[in-house]
């Protein structure tokens, strides 16, 4: 594949990881677009202490496109480690120290992460889908003794580990204004030949790209190859008891108006591949099977696996496809 494939992936967390790892593979002209709705952990803290960005997904991401010389090796290990103790650095990560203090002084996000790929050596780009923090909310069925009752959860972290069953998300700006998109993540999706979305926390990771009005709208605009790739299994709490259709099914919820050019899915982890196929077929995609999973790490995917099934989706070659 030529190295002027110009693919953006939009995500967060540990599947964006999987898909830039993927991609890197494929291409080295690669844009993340994260998610900044995070309000847990070291990012959180950041957040509410000094109402930044959270830098977590951001940091994650930048490791994934560092560079594989030995300077971009050690800045990633760095970017990555964790402080023990139990003093004030208790659990933060030094990459999201490394952002908070680059967001404090340079201001503008966008100048702040085209700096960190610079000390990274990523080669590709990482931006955020919005210049500000955003919050989320749902709609969450299953928590009273009424199994219809309806309320409302707030915050990611509440969200991704509630024991009730998501209906749907929202994300909100300060104040509750409407979430405005980062410029530059538009335009990169309406000058893309590729698009990922997923795999990752399908209400806090994926689908928040939807509920950005211009990024919708640029997802749905695109002239670009889009894919989606499933999870390997539902996630507790957010996705519990969801099959691979089901996510498909409340992608189109989300977002009517998206077309898609193929779905791929791990072969182990769809137990009704005509059912995904049905559902895939809704959203105008082909449906593309192969053993995408890492052996060794449960419930993450094979970066060189997905590379190859990438690479047979923008071949299209018929073989492949079931």
């Amino acid at each position: 594949m030529s190295e002027e494939l110009r693919a953006v992936a939009l995500g967060g967390g540990h599947g964006l990881q999987a898909t830039l790892s993927a991609l890197r593979r494929i291409t080295s002209d690669v844009t993340a677009v994260v998610t900044v709705a995070d309000d847990g952990g070291s990012s959180g803290r950041l957040r509410r202490e000094l109402g930044l960005l959270p830098p977590g997904d951001l940091r994650k991401a930048l490791a994934a496109l560092s560079d594989s010389d030995p300077d971009g090796e050690l800045w990633s290990t760095v970017f990555e480690h964790r402080f023990g103790g139990s003093g004030a650095l208790a659990g933060h990560a030094v990459g999201n120290l490394v952002l908070a203090g680059l967001l404090e002084v340079l201001g503008d996000p966008v100048r702040v992460l085209d700096q960190a790929c610079r000390l990274l050596g990523v080669r590709g780009r990482v931006l955020p889908m919005s210049t500000e923090p955003l919050d989320m909310s749902a709609d969450v069925v299953g928590l009273d003794s009424d199994p219809d009752a309806v309320r409302t959860i707030r915050g990611q972290v509440a969200i991704a580990s509630t024991p009730g069953r998501v209906k749907q998300v929202s994300l909100q700006a300060a104040g509750g204004a409407r979430p405005a998109a980062c410029p530059e993540a538009v335009e990169a999706v309406l000058s893309a030949d590729l698009v990922l979305l997923g795999p990752g926390s399908w209400f806090t990771s994926v689908l928040p790209h939807l509920l950005v009005p211009e990024l919708h709208e640029a997802l749905v605009r695109t002239t670009a190859r889009r894919f989606v790739v499933l999870n390997l299994v539902p996630q507790p709490g957010e996705t519990a008891g969801f099959s691979p259709e089901q996510h498909l099914d409340v992608l189109s919820q989300h977002a009517p108006r998206l077309r898609v050019d193929a779905v791929l899915a791990d072969a182990n982890s769809v137990p009704t591949p005509d059912r995904l196929r049905a559902a895939a077929a809704e959203l105008g995609a082909r449906t593309l099977l192969d053993e995408i999973a890492a052996p060794a790490v449960p419930g993450r995917h094979d970066p060189q696996a997905l590379a190859k099934s990438l690479r047979a989706a923008l071949e299209r070659r018929t073989d492949r496809w079931r």
